[in-house]
Formats: structure tokens, sequence, C-alpha cells
């Protein structure tokens, strides 16, 4: 009897030890908690953008620069030629574009005492992390750089991204704006005319037409949401459930208007938040006298994509030469922040903060800042704009288009993986063991005119309307 009341006590909720009578002693830390064999999965991350980038490749010893040249078309001649008389002629003009390749990569180090003591076998774990890591991180800056490009739609004949509302969504005339548009300049298609047998059959069609799989089409990378947006289209929908038999690309959804869409919830995006401001000093840095703005952005630490872009700062009065801006960060778990500093509304340099990295390129600037902390801006830092902020309360989403060779992935070195696991003269003990990645390369935008985006708001939301979960 008295070992069944044992049991319960030690099962019941609320219950951590027992005590048989006074002076007894706990028998709770004899209890075995139990751990489950397997890891629990993480989010999945919809990998589309580096995919549809031409291979390209450095040779080993020639530089990191990668350079592609176009060759211009010949302007077609005006008049006929008149007898006798020779043509003036044409030069040949060639356009072009140079990418850098960088190294990237990143490491883990797990201890010996760990990996023997831990109930999941940290080096495997390492291994797999690392191996999430590699892709998501190219990813990621595929994305960066297909931001660049220069040509962008507003959804709604809106003029620019904080004058777009959540009711200005994506829709089959915005499609119908970005796909003529390629089509007009004549952007190569993939599946295209240099792939296909143009002999007509007798149905009046190309024999590569006959295969939905192989029809020329351009590629539309789109995020999970502006999908939602797109499929309260009953034509768009009706589209794609015939078309998804068909896939051609991871996250394929199907064709609709010329475009095949691919989603993925890597795609960037930006919602608006209201200014955060500073306080001005006279001392602790090296502001001279003047009128400063500052703004800041929030970024996921998982990513470091700058995603809550508050609007910039009213005036600043400083007194220098020595003069500085202290400023109190959002309290937003999971978050880390940047500072950017200028003298007009529009800053387009990081601020310099004790409080930023100590190593790497940007070492001393105020980025991969903490949540909640109180920084110092001592200076103007590196040069680098701020995503541009929508308005206050709106999140915005570009949908990226674009034809083959629009952009390339510049390859000087393939991914490379390392295992580190023996002892060497810098670990005479074997104590430690590495897991690392490398690779270098960059991506390069081929041609401006064969990749547009549109920018639009949402009828859904980035987060959960109810819960606890954060972004």
């Amino acid at each position: 009897m008295k070992l069944v009341t044992l049991l319960k006590g030690l099962l019941s909720p609320g219950v951590t030890n027992y005590s048989p009578g006074a002076g007894g002693q706990t028998i709770a830390n004899d209890i075995e908690l139990h751990i489950q064999d397997e890891v629990l999965r993480l989010s999945q991350r919809q990998l589309v953008a580096y995919q549809f980038g031409q291979p390209l490749r450095i040779e080993k010893n020639t530089g990191v620069t990668y350079t592609a040249t176009r060759y211009e078309r010949l302007p077609l001649p005006f008049a006929p030629l008149s007898e006798g008389v020779p043509a003036a002629g044409e030069s040949i003009s060639i356009a072009q574009v140079s990418a850098t390749a960088q190294q990237w990569g990143d490491l883990v180090r797990v201890t010996d005492v760990a990996d023997m003591t831990i109930k999941h076998p940290l080096f495997k774990q390492a291994i797999r992390l690392i191996a999430l890591q590699q892709p998501e991180t190219i990813e990621r800056n595929v994305l960066n750089i297909l931001m660049t490009a220069t040509q962008v739609n507003y959804a709604n004949g809106k003029a620019n991204r904080a004058s777009l509302l959540a009711t200005d969504v994506n829709s089959p005339v915005e499609i119908g704006k970005i796909v003529g548009a390629l089509e007009t300049f004549g952007a190569p298609t993939f599946m295209g005319d240099e792939r296909e047998d143009m002999m007509i059959d007798m149905d009046g069609k190309t024999k590569a037409s006959n295969k939905p799989s192989v029809m020329p089409h351009y590629v539309a990378l789109v995020h999970p949401l502006v999908v939602q947006d797109l499929r309260q289209n009953s034509t768009i929908a009706t589209a794609w459930s015939y078309s998804d038999i068909n896939r051609l690309y991871n996250s394929d959804l199907g064709e609709w208007g010329g475009a095949r869409f691919c989603k993925s919830n890597m795609i960037p995006y930006w919602t608006g938040v209201a200014a955060v401001s500073g306080t001005a000093s006279s001392s602790g840095g090296s502001l001279a006298t003047g009128t400063y703005y500052i703004q800041v952005t929030g970024a996921p630490a998982s990513t470091s994509v700058e995603q809550k872009i508050y609007q910039v700062s009213g005036s600043i009065s400083v007194t220098g030469p020595t003069g500085s801006i202290s400023v109190t960060l959002p309290t937003l778990a999971g978050y880390v922040f940047n500072v950017y500093i200028g003298t007009s509304a529009a800053p387009s340099n990081l601020g310099l903060s004790a409080s930023g990295p100590t190593t790497g390129p940007l070492a001393g600037n105020a980025t991969q800042l903490a949540s909640g902390s109180t920084v110092v801006i001592t200076g103007t830092g590196a040069s680098q704009t701020p995503p541009a902020a929508p308005a206050t309360g709106v999140t915005v989403f570009p949908t990226f288009y674009f034809g083959t060779d629009a952009y390339g992935q510049v390859l000087l070195d393939d991914v490379e993986y390392h295992y580190l696991r023996d002892a060497d003269k810098s670990d005479p003990h074997n104590q430690t063991r590495v897991v690392s990645w490398k690779m270098m390369y960059g991506t390069i935008i081929l041609n401006n005119a064969y990749l547009a985006r549109t920018e639009s708001g949402s009828a859904f939301t980035p987060g959960y309307t109810a819960g606890t979960a954060t972004e």
C-alpha cells in the first residue's frame, strides 16, 4: 500500500519529491528523465532561386572577378540602298557585367565531453545542421542579389513601396504587366524557341507545344502569402489545378499567364514600423555639429534579412565635434537590429557603435545589435542603404519574374564540407570536433531587362492571428 501511494505521488502533477516521514531522504533524484531518441523536425524552407541561375565558372588562378559580355544588336537599316552606293555601315558595340566571387562558410565546434554525455550525439547533429545551413545561406544571398535588379512595378499603380496598402495585392493584371513587358522586350523564355522543334503539325501546333511540360514560359518566384492572394482568383486557381501535374521545378505551383510560379518562404518581405528616435549628446563620439537622422531595421537572427523597417526618425541636433546619439532598440525576441545614420531624411550609412561586431568586414558598425539594448552611435560607418520602409503597419512582398539568362551563379570553388575528428598540434588531447563548410561563389545579374519584380501588399499576414509563435 505504501508503494502504491509512493508511485501515485511521484506521478502526480506538481509533485517533485517524496520524503518518507520526518527526516527522510528525498528519492526524486533517482528518477530518470525520459528524452525522446529522435530529435524534432525543424521548420522547412523552400529553396528555389539558386536553380534558375545560369551555371558559370571562374577558372582557378584567374582572380575572383567574372565578366560576362553581350554583343549588342545592330540597328536595322532605315532605308534601301541607293544604286551603286554602299551602306555607311555599323559599329559593333558590347555590354559587360561583372561579379566577384566571395568565400562564404561557417563551422560548429563540439567538445568530446559534450558529444559523450548529451543524449543525442552532437557531432552527428552538427553535420545535419551544417547541411541545412549551407544551401539556405546561398539561397538568401541569391535573393539579396535579385533585389538589386532595376525593373520594379508596384501593385495597383502605386508610385512606391511606401504608398502600398494591404489591399494592393498581386493579381492577374499585375502578372500581365510584367509578363507582357518581358515578352515585348524579347526576354528569352525557359524551354524557348531555341530548344523546340518548330515544325507545325496538322493541328496547327508545334510538336513541342503538345507537351505542357515544355511550353515556353517565364518563371515567377512568389512568397506563400502572395500565393494565397492569387488563389483567391478563380481563374488562376483553376489553371494551377490543371498545370501542377506537370511540375518542372522545386516548389512549382503551375503555369498562368505565361509564367510558372514557384513558391518560397525565403523570399524577403518588409513590414513598416513607427520610427525609433535617439538622444543627442555632445560627448562620447566623433559626430560633428549638425542635424542627423537615424533609421532602425530589425532582422530575424536566423537569416539576418532586414524585415522590420522602422520609419526614419525626426531630426536630431548634435553639438560636436565629439557628439554621439544614444538609441534604445525595440525589444523583439529572435531579432537583431541595425542603426543607420545620415544628415538627410534618407540615411545611407550604418552608424558606428562599440556594440556592433568586433570582427569581420562590418566590425565596429551598428549592425547585429541585441534586442532591447541601448547603443551609442559614435559616428558614420560603412556605406549601406536600408530597405525602403512600407507604410507603418503594412507588409510588402516582392514577386520576381525572369527569363533564362537573367542571372547566373559564378563558381570559383564548389562547396566543401570538412569533418575534423582527430588530434593535432593545436588540439593534442583531441577534445574538440569541428564540422565546417565553405564555398567561393557569387551571383551575377546578366541582363536587367530579363528580370523584374512586382511589390504588393497582401490580404494575409506573416504571423498567426492568435497564439504565441514569433517570426
